[in-house]
């Protein structure tokens, strides 16, 4: 019993270690369980698919792609407010239209044509394809992603997401991006994306009926309320 404790306490002071280089916003020298299953050490090498899900806890936050484990790095305010606003508009819009089903960045979605569990910020999957909801991932493709871009996921969500998700067959690929102040939306055609145009300042949606942003929603002092965008897009 006190072997087992005391390997528990080595790790607990390494991870909360490993925790404070990485992310040095987290103060104070003890961190609470939650954070430390979000956030554990890097596994250091690479991993088959079994490893990673017998490594991986609900709330860590880490991608595993071909083999190799990339941990996410925490969002920042901005980032939490355009996702938890996003996340209340599509899934308000999904479950009055009876459409199918929204997640968030806490449910895997694992791409079948390369071995991989994403964490996307949302995506939506329409009622005929949720036959691929498996207990702890979505078997793609969605019909639509959304990735709210951070600075450490720039070339993530623009570059390697981007190539994923086309090849993957994803419907739609939303890209909400705070730090250059855009939106950009691609629709997938014939296994390339095509760019979707932005018209009389709204983004329409071609595989979410009703689905609607109009950018300047997001870039105020203040988001748009959640009600005002709901009526935009016929919900009342």
């Amino acid at each position: 019993m006190k072997i087992e404790r005391s390997t528990s306490e080595r790790w607990r002071r390494k991870a909360e270690a490993a925790v404070h280089r990485r992310f040095p916003q987290f103060g104070g020298d003890s961190l609470g369980d939650e954070v430390l299953e979000a956030y554990p050490p890097h596994p250091g090498r690479r991993m088959t698919e079994d490893a990673f899900l017998g490594w991986v806890k609900e709330r860590t936050r880490a991608e595993w792609v071909n083999g190799e484990v990339t941990m996410m790095s925490p969002v920042n305010a901005e980032h939490d407010n355009i996702q938890g606003w996003l996340m209340t508009v599509l899934r308000t819009l999904v479950d009055e239209g009876e459409l199918g089903k929204v997640f968030g960045a806490e449910f895997a979605l694992r791409l079948a044509h390369l071995p991989s569990h994403r964490l996307p910020d949302l995506y939506f999957v329409s009622e005929g394809k949720l036959a691929g909801l498996q207990r702890t991932f979505f078997m793609g493709p969605p019909d639509l992603v959304v990735e709210v871009v951070s600075p450490d996921s720039i070339e993530r969500d623009y570059k390697e997401k981007f190539a994923d998700y086309e090849k993957a067959g994803v419907g739609e690929y939303w890209v909400v991006d705070p730090l250059e102040r855009r939106v950009t939306v691609w629709q997938q055609g014939r296994g390339k994306f095509k760019r979707i145009a932005e018209k009389e300042g709204a983004i329409h949606s071609a595989v979410l009926p009703g689905f609607l942003l109009k950018p300047a929603w997001l870039w105020g002092t203040k988001l748009v309320k959640v009600s005002v965008a709901l009526r935009a897009m016929g919900v009342k």
